[in-house]
């Protein structure tokens, strides 16, 4: 139920960015099955790219259930931190000795298969680079594969595949407030290509390896479409339902109006519940202590999504 909700508020996100702000949202490369648990690694190139994501999982149905890699320091957000740690998004410090843990620890959590899963630093990575006989890169950084890789072996035996995911704008980069009052991008591109289980490397240099030169292809496909103006085989995935997202709109609507009447001129009992609810949710984000689930889970695929940078 948690999910569902969830993944409901949401959705108000992909019906702002493709029906008020009329986004043209194109997705090409393979048309992917829907409600697959899957990792998806993507390239990063502006701080909201990963909210368009949202429009690709919402349409394989699966959108309250996605999972994220994110900095720690998104964990200190007054209110989202509650969501962060309760749809169980896996916060890491990018300091491998502190993140290995954390990540196994997580993981071992989405296991079971019927679970619904800047310029300077471009800079950066083209000197390390330069200076590790590794590939240079124009239009991604390369990837941190140490995360990468402990996902897929602590997530292998229930994974369906892994999506390896291309974003990329026109005419310009989005900002969050480009995102909110739809001034850009006009095009967000997303780029599908399915990789086989089967067709990944075990040992991890060979997995480390095979991870850079698929961002090597990334590099190349963004080069491509910059000149382009599209990736390759455009338009396998249809537009959102008007219809759906409209009432979806006026549930969510409803239920916050519900609570915040409820919240504002109830009784004090229930204020009090509010203030302990709060309280209770600050304790358990900040000691990141799992609150147990109350709900037995669908069975069913999951979508869960990683960013690589």
């Amino acid at each position: 139920m948690t999910s569902v909700l969830f993944g409901m508020w949401l959705s108000l996100w992909p019906f702002l960015f493709e029906k008020i702000n009329k986004i043209n949202v194109v997705i090409s490369g393979e048309s992917v099955p829907p409600k697959k648990r899957v990792l998806l690694f993507a390239n990063h190139r502006t701080e909201v790219d990963w909210m368009y994501l949202w429009d690709l999982a919402l349409r394989k149905g699966h959108l309250g259930y996605i999972k994220y890699i994110l900095k720690s320091s998104l964990m200190k957000l007054p209110i989202f931190s509650w969501a962060f740690h309760i749809f169980e998004f896996i916060p890491v410090e990018r300091k491998w000795e502190i993140d290995e843990a954390i990540i196994q620890s997580k993981l071992s959590t989405f296991k079971d298969p019927r679970d619904p899963l800047c310029e300077k630093k471009c800079i950066k990575s083209q000197e390390y680079a330069s200076q590790h006989g590794l590939p240079i890169l124009e239009n991604v950084l390369l990837p941190k594969t140490k995360g990468f890789v402990c996902c897929l072996q602590e997530l292998k035996s229930s994974l369906d595949a892994v999506y390896d995911v291309t974003i990329a704008y026109k005419h310009r980069l989005p900002d969050f407030l480009d995102n909110v009052y739809g001034t850009d991008p006009s095009e967000v591109h997303i780029h599908i290509r399915t990789v086989e289980l089967c067709d990944i490397p075990t040992s991890e240099d060979e997995l480390t390896d095979w991870m850079i030169e698929r961002f090597r292809q990334k590099d190349q496909l963004l080069s491509d479409f910059f000149m382009q103006g599209h990736f390759p085989d455009e338009g396998t995935e249809g537009d959102i339902s008007t219809l759906e997202c409209l009432a979806n709109f006026v549930v969510i609507v409803s239920l916050t109006g519900t609570f915040l009447y409820l919240s504002l001129f109830s009784s004090v009992w229930f204020k009090v519940y509010v203030l302990v609810s709060c309280a209770y949710l600050t304790f358990v984000t900040c000691f990141s202590i799992q609150p147990p689930q109350l709900i037995c889970s669908q069975v069913g695929g999951t979508t869960h999504a990683k960013k690589a940078l």
